[in-house]
């Protein structure tokens, strides 16, 4: 098993959640990335924190940023690979946004001009607002006078690595969206991009370091779990569609409790429903009742177990 694991290993690209935040661990690794992604020199201070988690209230849900580190100048850059369009990617941003600002100040500092500015970028195969280009940049503009910016110091960016408008960017940049989404030797053989292949000398590490190829294997076999426990015990092929008709077309047995735990702590750590059915190679519409379960039981899996048997008609 070891070695299919490397093998798919082998074959990830930057797209790859996995890959891509091991590659950004790496200081100079995130440092190019960021000053590629934004065409401007980039001084990062620290290393990297990946799978960052912020929760701001018990009450409130938690959110997982992919990568996050500050410049010399204290501006934070936070960054999220998006592989999948889950349709609330706009609203996630925000969310995001927000929960970042609420983690800069201590309780009870009164000064606002101490937020560090920030800067979010969601890079994604896929053009998020269809205008064919690279990159959208938002800062908040008056309407009433566009060239009067709000000055809060807060910027989003959306990369789209299938842009169109060629010619507004380097080389180096369009380099990268053709090495983001084919991570090969040869994508990077092809650029004379000296920060390219610097990330493309970490990603070669990664592929060829056994305790990654340990880490991914650990990664990859939670989820065969999840997927045996709740697929080889669990239903028909047609459970799915049974729960989106109201039909028992399919079995639901106790195997599909640990499915619906590893689903409720995804979600809780800020995975989509749509991500998590990638992962676990589940249909989108079953982690989608489980979610919608969830929300409604308060993440009480004995509660949401008794729901999805309901919604299945057992």
């Amino acid at each position: 098993m070891v070695e299919n694991v490397v093998t798919k290993l082998e074959k990830l690209n930057l797209t790859d959640r996995f890959l891509f935040d091991e590659t950004m661990e790496d200081k100079d690794a995130y440092q190019a990335t960021v000053s590629i992604l934004l065409e401007k020199e980039t001084t990062l201070i620290n290393r990297p924190e990946t799978e960052k988690e912020l929760r701001v209230s018990p009450q409130l849900r938690q959110v997982r940023l992919d990568v996050v580190s500050m410049d010399s100048e204290k501006t934070l850059y936070y960054t999220e690979m998006q592989k999948w369009d889950t349709g609330n990617l706009k609203k996630r941003s925000r969310y995001y946004q927000a929960q970042l600002d609420v983690s800069l100040l201590e309780p009870g500092n009164k000064d606002f001009n101490l937020l560090n500015d920030s800067c979010f970028i969601l890079i994604a195969p896929f053009d998020l607002y269809g205008r064919g280009l690279y990159r959208y940049t938002f800062e908040g503009t008056c309407r009433e006078c566009p060239d009067l910016k709000i000055g809060d110091g807060a910027v989003r960016v959306f990369i789209n690595t299938k842009g169109k408008n060629r010619q507004f960017f380097s080389q180096e940049f369009l380099d990268f969206m053709d090495y983001i989404t084919e991570s090969t030797d040869d994508t990077a053989d092809r650029t004379k991009s000296a920060r390219i292949r610097l990330i493309h000398d970490r990603v070669r590490k990664i592929r060829k370091s056994e305790k990654m190829g340990v880490k991914y294997m650990q990664f990859w076999e939670e989820k065969a779990y999840a997927r045996e426990e709740g697929l080889e015990e669990g239903r028909a092929e047609g459970l799915a569609k049974g729960m989106v008709e109201g039909r028992a077309e399919g079995i639901v047995t106790g195997g599909n409790m640990k499915l619906i735990q590893l689903v409720c702590r995804m979600l809780q750590r800020g995975n989509t429903p749509e991500k998590i059915a990638d992962d676990f190679a589940e249909n989108i519409d079953y982690i989608k009742a489980i979610y919608q379960a969830a929300e409604e039981c308060s993440y009480d899996c004995d509660k949401i177990y008794a729901k999805v048997s309901g919604v299945t008609g057992m």
